[in-house]
Parts: structure tokens; sequence; C-alpha cells
């Protein structure tokens, strides 16, 4: 299926690796113009390069995503290179403390996941939408997570984050409806790589002595379809609710779990 996504200007953070580089280079794959932002941008660079071996205009800006003025500059800079912006997709964010109940959790690190996954979805938002409602045209897509739909034990702050993203999506759904711009969010349940396995499930080994790979089946063993998710199903949900094809869906979570968030 052709979802015109060719020449469509899409600003993407967290493009340097796991699912933020599968949904920049299917974004590619696409046809799309990249801006890819973040605050490593020699990690981002490969990403880059990749994306314009595929045939697509692809610029890297440095920006902190908790920085309100460095959130404003990647959108001049979308301006400036593209003269649009079309898609914003917010990959970018972070796990907090892993396997900490809330007392255990320390103000600090409760205080630096919320700012990192809702305050930098928050302020590249309030960044682009101007952009996009000037146009009377924009797909918002930002990357939450199931334990934002359901809680998690051990995983408070991170929950907490993820739950927070919702709102802010479900009221930027509302508020930039009229104008035409969708406003979605994707949650991926347990994705495979380096952080599942290297951190969730060499936890969850630590604490029940059994192997890494013994605790990935018991983790496949939670969702209907017993498998866990890949970087690539997460990227393929992002595809569909950059498009046309979803022009119907907005203010919506979708989760992308394999049956676990809503079953």
């Amino acid at each position: 299926m052709d979802l015109q996504l060719t020449d469509k200007v899409a600003v993407i953070t967290g493009p340097a690796k796991g699912m933020g580089r599968a949904v920049t280079l299917a974004f590619a794959d696409h046809g799309a113009r990249l801006v890819l932002a973040g605050r490593d941008t020699a990690a981002i660079e490969p990403v880059a390069a990749e994306a314009r071996h595929r045939g697509v205009p692809a610029i890297v800006v440095p920006c902190d995503l908790t920085d309100p003025a460095q959130t404003e500059a990647l959108a001049r800079h979308a301006i400036e290179a593209f003269g649009q912006v079309d898609i914003l997709v917010n990959v970018a964010g972070g796990s907090g403390p892993i396997g900490k109940t809330g007392w255990e959790t320390s103000p600090e690190e409760f205080n630096d996941i919320v700012q990192l996954n809702m305050s930098g979805c928050f302020n590249t938002m309030r960044a682009v939408l101007p952009r996009m409602i000037e146009r009377r045209s924009g797909k918002v897509v930002n990357v939450g997570g199931t334990f934002g739909m359901k809680g998690r034990a051990g995983r408070m702050a991170y929950s907490a984050s993820k739950w927070g993203l919702r709102g802010i999506t479900k009221s930027f759904a509302l508020e930039a409806g009229p104008f035409n711009i969708n406003v979605n969010c994707v949650a991926p349940g347990m994705v495979d790589g380096p952080r599942f396995r290297d951190k969730v499930c060499a936890d969850m080994a630590r604490k029940l002595g059994i192997t890494v790979e013994e605790a990935m089946t018991r983790h496949a063993a939670d969702y209907a379809l017993r498998r866990v998710s890949t970087d690539a199903d997460v990227a393929n949900a992002c595809l569909f609710l950059a498009s046309d094809v979803s022009r119907q869906i907005t203010g919506a979570d979708l989760p992308v779990d394999g049956g676990w968030a809503s079953l």
C-alpha cells in the first residue's frame, strides 16, 4: 500500500537506535524527507547516512528536548531546510528506574523521567504545531508505552510519565483537530532489543534465579500472541498513524504489544 508519504517532512526525535532507528528508516523507505533530532548527533549521523543512501534527504539537528528554546530552534531548522513540517514522531524517551517500588524511587529519579518523557514531547509539539496549524495539516505520533495504560509494579515513575503523555496527547488532539491535525499515541509493550534483554529481562532473571532467555519466554507468555514486539512492529504503527490511511483517527492509544494492555 502506498501511504503517500513521499516528500512529506518528518521530524523524528530519538532516531539513533532501537525503535527510533527503525522508525527513521521506515519513513525513509516511504520517501519522507527527514529532520532527525537528539542530543548525541554523532550517534544519529550513521542513521541519517543510511536514510540518504535510501534516496531521501536527511538533516541532523542537535536538540535537548527538555529545553524549550532548543525545540523552537529545531522547528526553525526544519522550516529553513524544507519549508514545512508535515509529521512529528516523538520516539525519544527513557525507562527510568527499573525494579524499584514507588517509595524506593527518589524524587530526582521521578522528576528526571517525567521531564524527559512528558516535557520533551510537550516541547516539540508546542514548537511544531503552530507551523502545522498555519497549513491546516499535520500528523503527530507520540511513542508512549503500555505501562502508561495499565501501570506496572516496579516501574512507577516510567508508568506515570507515559500515563501523563496520554493525557497530553488527547488534549492536543482536541485542540488541534479543528485545524485538520491528527495527534495519536503508539503504545509499545516490551520491545525486543538491548534495553529489554539487558535491563528488563536481566532484572527478572536475577530476582527469580533464571536465565535471561527464560525471562524473555516468561514475558512473552503474558501476551495473547505469545511473542514480544519488534522495532519494525512499532515503526509500522507510526507509519500508519502518520499517513492519511488513518485520517479519521485522533486522540487514540494504539497498543503494539501482542495483546496485553487492552485484553
